[in-house]
Formats: structure tokens, C-alpha cells, sequence
């Protein structure tokens, strides 16, 4: 499996859903960064399940640092650290040995690992694997914050039902206004709708999907690399580790292709001293290189696959067509919780490719 992933700062995931615990070893980290636990467990805590509108199982999430810390500071060595699986229920998924889940990777896995993998909750490809990927974000974000680097998030669709967008330019002021929210939306009227609408789809046994928006402010120019390497190329190849992502846009993203380049062009300015842009259609990227600007992308999250509704599904031990109602706890819209591990994943891209310099 490739559950490794970096270039200087590398990190290696590991555990199921169901087994006996989680976990993440970073490698490549620079020495001498104090931890801040209560701001590391205040980000673990987003993505923490058993909320009223997330999957009921009761996890603590917390993690105990195995090495590469000491004193609370990072040595320099590689960092390990794992939290004990405490609440799962391998019952709810025995009949998921032979009747694959609509829209999971049960089937391709199925044959891929020879019928070997654990298919409990997911197994390896679990959305529970995203805690180790937010422990390791939640480090990388420390180090970004210690040269003036923010990553932050919010919550821009669920069902149709859309948020405000971030001001492409000006950006950096909703790192205030989200920081305390717990439901991190701009518009809360529309944040209520949301709400409102994955409650009703939860009660039908259904689920919804929704749209992240994550912004990066503070970074410097020139960070990333052209071709293979690009910044849009790194971040997107740590995004697509989160469960349920389908798609990834940065700045205007498609709709710049409905422009002419008059609309779509980023036109230089001289603002406070320095160069900038009038607009960041761009997205704060250029040739695969920060510009300065604002870093804008926004992830698409599909509808939980496992609904609580009875579907046609195949037995591929026997290949015969069979019909499967899922059991088990489930969220209802898993951009609740991912936006949280978008912020992670795109820290551990940022922070790789400043130390890649």
C-alpha cells in the first residue's frame, strides 16, 4: 500500500478502522519547535466524531507521542504518535466480507489484496486514517504559524446550499472571523440552512455532499517548483488522501475557462510597497509558484456512501447480485468534518514544499 507520502517532511500513516490503533511517523521535521498541545487537540477535536450531525461513534482521539519529542519540543528525530481505537463494532460489518458497499473501495480492494484486506469500517481506507493526517497537519500548521503562514477553512456548499465566498485578495481577515466559530461559515444564515438540510437527509436514511474552501495567507513568492513539482500538483496529491474528496479547483478554478483573458488575467499593481495583483483569479499560483497572493482552492467532498437505505450490491465471492442495507454509524455529510483535514493536508504540502527550497 502507499501510505507514505513527502518529499523532505515525509509521513507514513498507518492502522484500520477497526484495529487496534492509529497512527503517523514524520520524518524530515525541523528541530526545535515547541508544541502547542492545546492548539494541536483543539484542531484533532474538529475532526473528533460523535457530534449530533456526524457518525455517533465515540472516539477521544488522543494521541500519545511515542518519540522524536522531548520536553514538549521536536528533537529533530522521527515523530511518532498513536491513539488506541476504543469504540468499534466488527458485527456491523460481517456480511461486507462478501457484499460490496455501493461507492466504497470494498470491491476493487477486494481484488487488488485478494479478498486478504480488512474490510471493517473501511479497513486502511477508513476516514479514521484522517486523525494521524490531522496530528501530522495540525504540527506542520505550528511550523507555518512561526513564519507568519496561516491555513484556514470554511465550509462553502452542502447540498446546493452555499456559504460566502472568500474575498480573493483580501483574505486573510476571515482567519478572525472563522477562528471561534464551531461551525466554520462566513454567512451563518446560510450555515443554518446546511444544518437544516443534512438533519432532513439524515433522517431519511440519506446523505449529502459539500464543497471545503481553504485559504493560505502569508506565503512568500516563489515556493514550489515548475513541472512535476508544482504547488498545485503537491497539494492535490495529499487532498486526494482524504475519503470522499472527487475533485479539486484553485482560484476560479473552472469558470475561468468561461472568460476571456482580459476577465481572467491577474493584472500586476504596486500595493503597500510591494507587488501584487488587482485580481487572484490564479489562485495565488503561477507556473507552479506562489506569487504572493492569497493561496484560494476548493475541494469537493461526495455524499457518504453508506446510507441507510437498501441497495443493489453484488456477493463477490459467490458473483451473484444481492441487495445490501447497511449497518454501522455513519456521518450524514462528511465535509463537516473534512474540512479540518483539508487544512492539514494542504499545511503538510505548504510546509514540505518551503522546506523543499
Amino acid at each position: 500500500m502507499s501510505s507514505m507520502w513527502g518529499n523532505i517532511v515525509k509521513i507514513s500513516i498507518f492502522g484500520e478502522s477497526h484495529g487496534n490503533c492509529v497512527g503517523v511517523v514524520i520524518d524530515g521535521l525541523e528541530p526545535g519547535l515547541k508544541i502547542d498541545f492545546e492548539k494541536l487537540n483543539l484542531l484533532l477535536s474538529r475532526r473528533k466524531p460523535g457530534g449530533k450531525l456526524t457518525t455517533p461513534r465515540k472516539e477521544d482521539d488522543e494521541f500519545q507521542i511515542m518519540s522524536g519529542v522531548k520536553n514538549g519540543i521536536v528533537t529533530g528525530a522521527p515523530l511518532s504518535a498513536l491513539t488506541y481505537n476504543k469504540n468499534f463494532n466488527d458485527k456491523d460489518y460481517e456480511e461486507l466480507e462478501k457484499v460490496a458497499r455501493p461507492s466504497h473501495s470494498d470491491y476493487p480492494a477486494y481484488i487488488k489484496f485478494k479478498g486478504y484486506n480488512d474490510l471493517s469500517g473501511g479497513g486502511h481506507f477508513s476516514a479514521r486514517l484522517t486523525a494521524p493526517l490531522v496530528f501530522a497537519g495540525g504540527i506542520a500548521m505550528q511550523y507555518l504559524e512561526r513564519k507568519g503562514i496561516k491555513v484556514f477553512s470554511h465550509i462553502y456548499s452542502v447540498g446546493g446550499i452555499k456559504d460566502k465566498p472568500f474575498e480573493s485578495t483580501e483574505t486573510e481577515k476571515y482567519y478572525d472571523i472563522l477562528k471561534d466559530k464551531t461551525l466554520k461559515v462566513l454567512d451563518d444564515k446560510a450555515g443554518a440552512d446546511m444544518l437544516e438540510c443534512i438533519e432532513k437527509v439524515q433522517k431519511e436514511g440519506d446523505s449529502v455532499g459539500g464543497i471545503v474552501e481553504c485559504a493560505v495567507t502569508g506565503l512568500e513568492v516563489g515556493i514550489g517548483n515548475p513541472i512535476f513539482g508544482n504547488l498545485e500538483s503537491v497539494i492535490s496529491s495529499i487532498i486526494f488522501a482524504v475519503p470522499a474528496v472527487k475533485g479539486i479547483e484553485f482560484g476560479a478554478g473552472f469558470s475561468i475557462a468561461d472568460m476571456k483573458g482580459s476577465e481572467a488575467n491577474d493584472l500586476y499593481i504596486i500595493k503597500d510597497g510591494k507587488i501584487k495583483t488587482s485580481s487572484n483569479n490564479n489562485g495565488g499560483i503561477l507556473g507552479g509558484l506562489s506569487d504572493g497572493m492569497p493561496l484560494i482552492l476548493r475541494t469537493a467532498f461526495k455524499p457518504t456512501p453508506s446510507i441507510f437505505k437498501k441497495q443493489k450490491s453484488v456477493d463477490m465471492v459467490n458473483l451473484k447480485e444481492s441487495e445490501l442495507l447497511i449497518k454501522g454509524r455513519h456521518d450524514p455529510c462528511v465535509a463537516l468534518r473534512g474540512s479540518v483535514c483539508i487544512e492539514a493536508a494542504v499545511a503538510l504540502a505548504v510546509y514540505d514544499s518551503i522546506r523543499s527550497l
